[in-house]
C-alpha cells in the first residue's frame, strides 16, 4: 500500500525535482525547441509557398506553351496554305503557257497548210493549164490538119482582125 499512499517527503522532493526541472528546462530547452519548431514551421510554410509559386509558373509556362504551340500551328497552316497557292498558281502557269505554245504550233500548222495549200492549188492551175494547153493544140492540129481548114481558120482570122 506505500506505493499507492506516497509518503509526504517523497511527495516534497518529487515536487522539488519536478520544479527545478520544470525551471531549467523553460531557462535552457524550451527556448531552443520552441525556436526550432517555429523555424521548422516557417520552413514548412516557405516549402508551400514555394511549391505553390511553382505550380503557378507551371501553369503560366503551359499556357505559354500552348500559346507558342496555337500561334506554331496557325504559322504552319499559313505556309501550307501559301504553299498550296503557290502551286496552284504554278501549274495553271505552266497550263496557261503550254496552251499558248499548243495555240502557237497549232496557228504555225495551219500556216504551213495554207501555204502548201496554196503552192498545191498553184501547181494544179499549172498542170491544168498545160493539159488545156495540150489539149487545145491538140485540138487545134485536128481542126488544122487539112489544108482546106488552115485556109478556112486563116480567114476567119484575118476577118476579125479587120474588124478589130
Amino acid at each position: 500500500m506505500d506505493l499507492v499512499t506516497p509518503d509526504l517527503g517523497l511527495l516534497f522532493w518529487t515536487g522539488l525535482v519536478f520544479c527545478l526541472l520544470l525551471f531549467v528546462l523553460t531557462k535552457f530547452a524550451w527556448k531552443p525547441i520552441l525556436k526550432m519548431v517555429n523555424e521548422r514551421e516557417k520552413k514548412i510554410e516557405d516549402a508551400l509557398l514555394l511549391a505553390d509559386k511553382t505550380k503557378n509558373e507551371m501553369l503560366e509556362l503551359k499556357a505559354e506553351n500552348d500559346k507558342i504551340m496555337k500561334e506554331a500551328n496557325a504559322a504552319r497552316d499559313l505556309i501550307l496554305k501559301e504553299a498550296k497557292e503557290f502551286a496552284s498558281a504554278m501549274v495553271e502557269e505552266a497550263k496557261n503557257k503550254a496552251k499558248i505554245e499548243a495555240q502557237k504550233h497549232v496557228d504555225a500548222a495551219r500556216q504551213t497548210i495554207q501555204s502548201e495549200k496554196a503552192a498545191a492549188l498553184a501547181d494544179i492551175k499549172s498542170h491544168v493549164a498545160q493539159l488545156s494547153l495540150a489539149i487545145a493544140e491538140k485540138v487545134v492540129r485536128g481542126e488544122l490538119s487539112s489544108d482546106d481548114k488552115q485556109k478556112a481558120f486563116a480567114d476567119k482570122l484575118a476577118g476579125d482582125i479587120n474588124l478589130n
